[in-house]
């Protein structure tokens, strides 16, 4: 019955390791899956999230610091203006019309204005002119010949006569090249004159320019008529019409991001000037004004994927060894359900042993009586044939013989099965070993294998466990007897000997058989590792044999030459570990 319980327990632990096995790889995903999802989703989240924030806060810096540009630049622009105009006023209330008809005096006064630009901008006035109410020249200071010249009907006169001051869009006029005017209106003696001044487009065009926008940007001033007023850097010439829709008037900066056909995206600024109405655009492509910007945002983006790819590494080789552990922990848990199951098969081959010997005793007792009872017919007998006596006495002392033989064998197994449960007492090893031979001996008989003893007398007790002992020696034996396989015959040596002052034992078990190779030496103790042919061994005996000897406070070592055979050294203390006492009691 408790043999089929173990057979039972045997195939429900079989089902279970394998199941085990089946779910490592499983048990490996899952654990990756959590490690990614505890790391890898909040890094992501909180990358993405940061991103998101810094995106949005430098785009609204960079789109202000573009507006604030584009303020100051205005500023400058309508600064130039505003001094051109405010000079050459100045000039027309300071001077009588009679001075500046003077043409030494204009060019003295032209001179003038230029050296107080200059410093500043430059030389900015191209010429200088005094025109009568009539449209014609009184007096002129420049590169061109226009004293000739009536400009009663063009329409800056028209607009200076009207509003007594006038800046002019950009136009050829007589000179065929592009140009703008500055002009103010005096009276004297109920008679207007102008004072009319041109402004050289390059220096207006540089100063305009004079912004420094990438690779791609343009800066430039367009009329409302959507007229270039300067030269664009890319798109169109001055005085030509802007590719750009000229926003309606309108106060302040505005700033806009547009996808224009055949063009790459853009950002475009726009402010019209107070003092003229022109309209101040500054564009540059969007990839570049944002380019930092993207640069950022590829270095977070190569930085999360790095991120992802070091926890992925991480999480892969933590959970490896992990699992490595969760193996090893499985392993030595099977290793000691295979001592449980060891050390329960022990125990019901004593229960079986103490059985079979007080059953086997009783029909020797009475074999014995019987045997008794027919020596003493034999004697009372007077005429019994000689012959006869003799073959009965014969007969008689082989059942005697026989008796006493059966009888140590059922001495043994009741010492056997006294030993199944473990407890620290006093052991003889000489008279153990001996008990042990003698149950070996008949399968080492039947192999043609000798076992002899060499052991030293006297040889001081030890205090360990007789169970552990016995299957530690029983083991040995055993494989010693299977070394020789291939053998037809053999010996095993077993020797006892004191010492380190007889504070330890020592006790040698070696066999003729086949020996174990160089490279097997170093896994011989190992759970699972065996040598011998599928299905012939689980790889447990001599692991088992470690750990119980290792427990014991002993020492275990192998030597082996293949072909030669094998020799197994233990070495006992003469008082065990104090936590092994303990351990059994607990």
């Amino acid at each position: 019955m408790e043999q089929n319980n173990l057979s039972t327990y045997k195939s429900i632990k079989n089902n279970q390791d394998e199941e085990a096995k089946a779910d490592y790889p499983k048990m490996f995903r899952k654990f990756v899956l959590i490690a990614l999802a505890g790391s890898v989703v909040p890094l992501l989240l909180v990358g993405w999230g940061i991103n998101i924030h810094y995106t949005i806060f430098n785009k609204a810096s960079m789109l202000t610091s573009f507006k604030e540009r584009i303020d100051q630049h205005q500023k400058t622009i309508e600064l130039f203006l505003n001094n051109q105009r405010s000079i050459i006023r100045l000039i027309a209330q300071t001077n009588m019309l009679e001075h500046l008809s003077d043409k030494k005096h204009l060019s003295k006064t032209f001179k003038t204005m230029n050296l107080a630009m200059k410093q500043e901008y430059g030389k900015t006035f191209m010429d200088l002119g005094v025109i009568s109410h009539a449209g014609k020249h009184i007096a002129y200071v420049g590169p061109y010949d226009l004293m000739s010249r009536n400009y009663a009907q063009t329409f800056w006169f028209k607009e200076v006569m009207e509003k007594g001051v006038y800046i002019s869009d950009m136009f050829l006029g007589f000179r065929k090249a592009p140009h703008f005017i500055i002009a103010v209106s005096q009276s004297e003696n109920g008679r207007k004159w102008i004072l009319r001044a041109t402004i050289d487009a390059e220096a207006f065009r540089s100063l305009v320019e004079n912004v420094k926008i990438g690779k791609t940007g343009e800066v430039y001033l367009v009329n409302s008529k959507g007229i270039l007023q300067t030269q664009p850097r890319f798109s169109g010439k001055i005085m030509g019409k802007t590719l750009l829709p000229v926003q309606a008037l309108h106060q302040g900066t505005t700033v806009q991001i547009i996808e224009p056909e055949n063009s790459p995206k853009q950002i475009v600024a726009h402010v019209w000037l107070t003092s003229v109405p022109w309209l101040l655009v500054v564009k540059q492509d969007y990839f570049e004004a944002f380019g930092s910007l993207n640069h950022a945002n590829y270095a977070t983006l190569i930085f999360l994927h790095l991120s992802v790819l070091v926890i992925l590494i991480v999480s892969f080789f933590t959970t490896r060894y992990m699992i490595r552990i969760i193996k090893e922990r499985d392993n030595e848990a099977k290793q000691m359900n295979k001592q449980l199951m060891q050390t329960s098969k022990m125990a019901s081959i004593g229960v079986l042993s103490a059985g079979v010997a007080h059953e086997v005793n009783n029909p020797l007792a009475i074999i014995m009586t019987e045997r008794q009872i027919l020596l003493d017919k034999a004697e009372e007998t007077p005429n019994l044939n000689a012959e006869f006596k003799v073959q009965l006495d014969k007969s008689l002392s082989q059942i005697n013989t026989q008796l006493k033989r059966c009888k140590d064998t059922t001495q043994n197994l009741l010492r056997f099965s006294r030993r199944t449960k473990s407890r620290i007492e006093e052991v003889d090893l000489n008279a153990f070993l001996h008990e042990m031979i003698d149950l070996m001996k008949q399968d080492a008989k039947a192999s043609g294998i000798k076992i002899f003893a060499n052991f030293t007398e006297p040889l001081a007790p030890i205090l360990s466990d007789p169970s552990q002992l016995q299957q530690v020696f029983l083991n040995l034996i055993k494989n010693a007897i299977e070394a020789h396989g291939e053998k037809p015959y053999g010996s095993i040596h077993i020797s006892t000997s004191a010492e380190d002052n007889n504070k330890a034992v020592r006790v040698t078990i070696a066999d003729t058989g086949s020996g174990i190779r160089m490279e097997h030496l170093e896994k011989i103790f190992d759970p699972f590792f065996t040598t011998k042919p599928v299905g012939k061994g689980t790889g447990l005996g001599l692991s088992v044999c470690y750990s119980i000897i290792k427990r014991l406070g002993g020492e275990i070592s192998i030597e082996s030459e293949p072909g030669e055979g094998t020799k197994f050294t233990i070495l006992f203390p003469v008082t065990p570990p104090t936590n092994l006492q303990k351990s059994i009691e607990a």
